[in-house]
């Protein structure tokens, strides 16, 4: 079970502060981004802390989690949290996240998408990127990193 699992079993569906790490996965000039399985939207990879984890712990895992990746270095991108980054679930769960973004540029391993949360993995250029189907906080970020690219 998971820190946030065991939360559930006690508030429900209420909303509940959910930290959490996300990593943009770049190479070249493509991002790596993940098609979810429970509401089909792309997004980054990411997912919350665990009791006892640093954020950067969090990430390692994570990423290693949904894409099958080990990452070999990390850059802090920005911290995001507030209104824009309510998520709710589609089995009613609501989760204001406080993500803290990192940029990963440097892994090894082959892809494999995690079999119950991720249908697809994609590279995508910067002109691809599935804005219409991204999930919404995630689009906030990645335009923030576009911008910060100069893109």
């Amino acid at each position: 079970m998971s820190y946030i699992s065991d939360i559930r079993k006690f508030v429900n569906h209420a909303p509940i502060f959910m930290p959490a790490s996300a990593a943009i996965i770049v190479k070249y000039d493509k991002i790596l981004l993940q098609q979810r399985s429970d509401n089909l939207k792309w997004g980054l990879h990411g997912g919350s802390m665990e009791l006892g984890e640093t954020l950067e712990e969090t990430l390692i895992r994570e990423v290693k989690e949904e894409t099958n990746l080990d990452i070999l270095s990390y850059c802090f991108f920005k911290n995001y949290s507030g209104k824009d980054f309510k998520i709710t679930y589609p089995n009613g769960d609501v989760c204001y996240v406080i993500d803290h973004i990192y940029v990963v540029d440097q892994y090894k391993g082959d892809l494999k998408p995690q079999k119950n949360e991720v249908k697809t993995l994609q590279w995508f250029s910067f002109d691809e990127i599935p804005w219409d189907d991204l999930m919404h906080h995630n689009k906030i970020i990645l335009k923030d990193f576009m911008k910060s690219l100069g893109k």
